[in-house]
């Protein structure tokens, strides 16, 4: 259990090394390493984890993604393009196996088939916090009202 546990961590912390440098080197997504480390640090460590969450790090680049709301569009192409590099290098070095090059290129277009229309592109992480905070103070303001009008609190 505890190999586990330390197995995580070391896991965890590369994502985390190699998710910075994805941050600032253009061909590096940051994103899949990232979300690798989140992953590590939920299985490994509550204490990280928690670190982890409220760093600049994962709130730029993965936070909206976890919660649902969806990606940029710079992250996005940020990442189909690496795929598409990393994966043509493949494809190049397959001109021997007909059948890799026709899975690779399945792959390719389900990846860019998934990014076009499964994940929920967003405008940027400072508007979806700017919004979701208009949203809290609003719904402060109208459970104040509600109180002081005897209608309860909003669900």
């Amino acid at each position: 259990m505890k190999f586990k546990k330390i197995f995580y961590v070391v896991l965890g912390c590369a994502g985390v090394a190699l998710g910075a440098l994805g941050a600032v080197l253009p061909l590096l997504p940051a994103f899949p390493f990232l979300l690798l480390a989140a992953f590590c640090f939920a299985r490994s460590s509550e204490k990280l984890h928690n670190w982890f969450t409220g760093t600049k790090l994962y709130k730029n680049n993965l936070e909206s993604y976890v919660k649902g709301r969806g990606m940029t569009p710079k992250t996005k192409v940020k990442i189909m393009v690496t795929v598409t590099l990393l994966m043509s290098v493949g494809f190049i070095m397959m001109d021997q196996v007909p059948v890799g090059r026709v899975v690779l290129a399945c792959v390719w277009i389900f990846h860019i088939l998934y990014f076009m229309l499964g994940v929920k592109t967003i405008k940027s992480v400072r508007t979806v916090r700017s919004h979701t905070s208009s949203m809290n103070a609003l719904r402060g303001i109208l459970e104040e009202h509600m109180v002081e009008n005897g209608e309860g609190k909003v669900k």
